[in-house]
C-alpha cells in the first residue's frame, strides 16, 4: 500500500532569512473545512474579523468569533470548521528562530529556547484582550503593507506578543524529554490520522489500523488517545458526524444517503450519533437548512 501524505505541514516561508508570514482567510459556507488535520513545528496565531469558526486543537473544540485569537503552539494537532456564510481571518505563522541571539542571553536561554522545544505552552484561545488584539493586527498590518523598516517593528510586536503570552497565558511547562516523545508518536500516527480522514466512509477497525501502524492493539489505542484525548472511535465518529453536519447543511442528499456516505450502515444509530454530537436531530438540523 502506498503510504498516505504526511500530515506535517511544510511551511516555506516568502524570505526565509525573515521567517513570518501572514496568509488571508476566508470562507462562505457553515460548515466548510477551513483546514484538514494537521501539525508543523511553528508557532501559529490565528485571529478572527468576522464571523464565528470551531478550531479544534489536540482533539478539544475552541468555538471563537470576531475579535478572538486562537494560538496553535509548535507540533499541535489542529483542525478548523467555519461556523458562518461569511468567515474572514488571518494566518500568522513564526518561526521562533526570528527572535534568536546569536549568543546565549537572559532570553535566549530563559524564554526563546523553551519556546522553541515546545516546553513552554500557551492557552489556545484568547478572548477579551485589546493589547494582544492590537499587537497581532498591527503585526498584520505591517506584514501585508511593509512600510520601510518594517522588519524592526515586526521583531518588537512579536517580543511584545511573547511577552504578554508569558504573563498572562502559560499553560505548561514540560521537559523536553515529554515533548520529544510526543513528536516521535505524532509523527508514526501521522500516517493514521490522514488514512482516516481520506477512508472515513470507508469500515476503520482498531486492528486495521493497528496494524498500518505495526503496532498491537492495546499498544495503538493507548497511545492514539494519548495523542487525541479520544478513542479510536470517538475520533472516527466526530470525523463523520462533521462531514454529515456539512453535508445536511450544504447537499440535496436525503439523510439515509448522507449516513451511508459518511460511513454509517445503520440510519438509526445514526440518528442517535448525531443527536449526541450535535444536540440536534438530522432531520431537524436539515429543515432549519433546508436548501
Amino acid at each position: 500500500m502506498q503510504r498516505p501524505l504526511d500530515l506535517r505541514e511544510p511551511m516555506d516561508m516568502p524570505n526565509p532569512f525573515f521567517p513570518v508570514k501572514v496568509n488571508d482567510c476566508s470562507a462562505n459556507e457553515y460548515g466548510m473545512t477551513l483546514f484538514p488535520h494537521h501539525w508543523h513545528n511553528h508557532i501559529e496565531f490565528l485571529y478572527f474579523s468576522k464571523g464565528s469558526a470551531i478550531i479544534e486543537i489536540n482533539s478539544i473544540p475552541h468555538e471563537v468569533h470576531a475579535g478572538e485569537i486562537v494560538v496553535i503552539n509548535s507540533n499541535d494537532l489542529h483542525y478548523g470548521t467555519s461556523l458562518s456564510e461569511d468567515l474572514v481571518y488571518y494566518a500568522m505563522i513564526v518561526d521562533m528562530k526570528l527572535l534568536q541571539s546569536q549568543s546565549l542571553d537572559a532570553v535566549e536561554t530563559k524564554f526563546i529556547t523553551p519556546i522553541t522545544q515546545n516546553r513552554i505552552l500557551f492557552a489556545s484561545k484568547i478572548t477579551d484582550d485589546d493589547e494582544m488584539v492590537n499587537c497581532v493586527t498591527s503585526l498584520i498590518k505591517e506584514l501585508k503593507e511593509r512600510p520601510f523598516s518594517y522588519e524592526l517593528s515586526v521583531k518588537s510586536y512579536l517580543y511584545r506578543i511573547l511577552t504578554l503570552l508569558l504573563r498572562n497565558y502559560v499553560v505548561d511547562y514540560s521537559s523536553n524529554e515529554n515533548e520529544q516523545l510526543r513528536i516521535k508518536n505524532l509523527e508514526r500516527f501521522t500516517p493514521i490520522f490522514e488514512y482516516i480522514d481520506e477512508h472515513y466512509s470507508e469500515e476503520l477497525s482498531v486492528e486495521l489500523l493497528a496494524n498500518l501502524a505495526g503496532l498491537s492493539r492495546f499498544h495503538f489505542s493507548r497511545l492514539f488517545k494519548e495523542l487525541t484525548a479520544r478513542t479510536v472511535t470517538e475520533y472516527i465518529n466526530t470525523l463523520r458526524i462533521n462531514k454529515s453536519e456539512y453535508l445536511l447543511r450544504n447537499s440535496r442528499l436525503n439523510i439515509s444517503e448522507i449516513a451511508l456516505s459518511t460511513g454509517f450502515k445503520d440510519i438509526y444509530y445514526f440518528s442517535r450519533a448525531f443527536k449526541k454530537y450535535k444536540d440536534i436531530s438530522p432531520s431537524e438540523l436539515r429543515k432549519n437548512f433546508s436548501i
